[in-house]
């Protein structure tokens, strides 16, 4: 039987990226994002390469909207076999000039929905006898960053999240992972360059650049080589691995 992975935020960057590398691999995929038209169009790709896909709008910043999009995916499909909790912002700025309504809204975003995501998919996966649940984290979750604290505490807040969960649901057989990525050439890399760029005074690009530079691989990363990384974690290759952020950056943190 096919198996099926939900993966939130894949209507465009690194999510799409995931959700194409998984559909490859022959999963079914479920694509969940806030935008319907990118949705619709991962669908479609995802379709061309011979498996089905159910794109779903949803905002997995609330209980409710999670446990129902959950709820339609296992309508449409026998099995979930795997969550990819990908969905995520970034906010560029210092502390002091963050105001708590963005502090919330970030960890709303990229910590309530993880904590969402578990909990509306850990008793299927534990019905059907097991599963993978694998979250975003971040090289942000292994050393702050100047002007990414709030975005930095978020992905702390996964690799815990990841760790607890991953004990608590070893009995059922469901292993808990997180991948945690370095310079992403994505939109959402892009508005960071800007906004520091913006900050520090220095040509548009120059921010992006000097990150570029510390990655030892010489190189900006792509959403393909994140994939590769969420492609290993959902395989059975990776059943005896969980509680585990992995860094997939090119060579800018070694943990």
């Amino acid at each position: 039987m096919t198996k099926t992975a939900i993966i939130t935020g894949s209507g465009q960057g690194i999510g799409r990226g995931i959700a194409l590398q998984l559909a490859e691999d022959g999963f079914n995929i479920v694509v969940a994002d806030l935008n319907e038209k990118t949705a619709a169009s991962t669908a479609a790709e995802i379709k061309a390469l011979g498996v089905d896909s159910l794109p779903l709008v949803a905002d997995v910043s609330d209980a409710a909207a999670f446990k129902a999009l959950v709820d339609k995916a296992h309508e449409h499909f026998p099995t979930i076999d795997v969550l990819v909790n990908n969905a995520g912002i970034a906010q560029v700025g210092t502390l002091e000039e963050t105001s708590a309504t963005d502090f919330d809204k970030i960890f709303k975003i990229n910590v309530n929905s993880v904590f969402y995501g578990l909990k509306a998919v850990a008793p299927i996966m534990r019905a059907q006898g097991g599963g993978k649940i694998i979250n975003a984290a971040s090289i942000a979750a292994h050393q702050g960053i100047e002007l990414l604290g709030p975005y930095s505490a978020t992905k702390f807040a996964i690799r815990g999240l990841t760790q607890a969960a991953a004990q608590e649901l070893a009995k059922d057989h469901i292993t808990v992972n997180a991948y945690a990525p370095g310079i992403v050439l994505t939109p959402m890399w892009d508005l960071i360059d800007k906004r520091m760029s913006e900050i520090h005074d220095v040509p548009l690009g120059d921010s992006l650049q000097k990150f570029i530079d510390g990655i030892a691989l010489g190189r900006g990363e792509t959403p393909q080589d994140v994939a590769g990384l969420v492609s290993f974690l959902a395989s059975e290759k990776a059943n005896y691995i969980t509680g585990q952020t992995m860094i997939v950056d090119g060579g800018i943190d070694y943990v």
